[in-house]
């Protein structure tokens, strides 16, 4: 592959075709593989020949046939251009090992192809400085793990490898509790439940996760009613795992799509709300460092609150 420049944390992957994805375009087919890169960047690391088909060089328009062998060069930036930014955060606990903050809504965890300022990495490299691990590369500098853009709520990143590693080991061995709260579309008549169902790419929509047993992963969600409204259901949710969308994906399988989540469901018609009505509310977990139990709870957003009046409203009216 030709040297563009790209700096040693480049990400090199591998990927191989089968009978389903025979007569797919390369640039769509590939796109649906990189989590964070959009098809046209997809088509600007074709064109700059980062990516190979059985060795060699190919155009973004590519048919595929089943047994290829693509191999790609996902370009990291350098560290300087991740710039420091001074926006606000809303800081719920912090020492020198990790800080806990509760994102916004709207905001995007870190930097990714044609999206590198604003976001949570921007602010926290202001406030923290050189203080922030360095485990995951420039990019995505003290993340641990990740809430989607339009998810509030709390979340912990680590200032020092030791810590990072810490919290990374306890993810896996589901030791950090993540409780969410959410509105559903619809009443759901349990008072508990469980969606044990794999997660993985949608096999069309590579915006979307699907619940599939094909290139999957195991996903856990655990879900009890806080209360019912007349068409809706708020509800607190735990989760065992933490695959992409998880909860979106879950609450859609059982028909209880979150409410105001545009990919997996649908607006809310009472409000505008701004995406997908779903807050991480508490984390609890020992501390990676001194093993001290940590619990830490954020109050519900004024975007949740304010659905919670209009389809209390709402029900009286009726």
């Amino acid at each position: 592959m030709r040297n563009r420049g790209f700096s040693m944390e480049s990400r090199r992957l591998q990927f191989h075709t089968g009978e389903e994805d025979a007569g797919q375009r390369l640039d769509i087919w590939l796109s649906a593989r990189l989590e964070d890169v959009t098809r046209s960047y997809v088509q600007k690391l074709v064109g700059d020949g980062l990516v190979l088909v059985d060795g060699s060089p190919v155009k973004s328009g590519l048919k595929l046939k089943s047994g290829m062998t693509v191999d790609v060069v996902v370009p990291e930036p350098v560290s300087s251009e991740i710039k420091a930014q001074d926006i606000p955060l809303d800081v719920v606990y912090e020492d020198s090992d990790i800080i806990v903050v509760n994102k916004p809504k709207g905001m995007v965890v870190h930097p990714a192809a044609g999206n590198w300022d604003g976001t949570l990495v921007n602010a926290l490299l202001k406030h923290c400085g050189d203080s922030l691990s360095d485990i995951n590369g420039v990019i995505r500098p003290g993340i641990v793990h990740r809430l989607d853009k339009d998810t509030s709520g709390l979340l912990v990143a680590a200032k020092n490898n030791a810590a990072h590693q810490g919290l990374s080991d306890m993810l896996k061995k589901h030791e950090i509790v993540r409780t969410y709260e959410a509105i559903v579309d619809g009443v759901i008549k349990e008072d508990s439940g469980k969606v044990d169902a794999p997660i993985g790419r949608h096999p069309v929509n590579r915006l979307k996760m699907a619940v599939t047993f094909k290139n999957s992963k195991e996903a856990v969600t655990h879900y009890s009613v806080v209360r019912r409204f007349k068409t809706h259901t708020w509800v607190k949710l735990r989760l065992e795992t933490g695959r992409t969308h998880q909860i979106r994906v879950h609450m859609a399988y059982i028909g209880h799509p979150v409410t105001g989540d545009p990919l997996y469901g649908k607006k809310c018609a009472l409000m505008d709300t701004g995406g997908q009505v779903l807050h991480a509310r508490c984390l609890e977990f020992a501390h990676p460092v001194t093993g001290k139990p940590m619990r830490f709870e954020t109050g519900l957003p004024d975007y949740f609150t304010g659905l919670i009046g209009a389809l209390e409203d709402r029900d009286n009216s009726c």
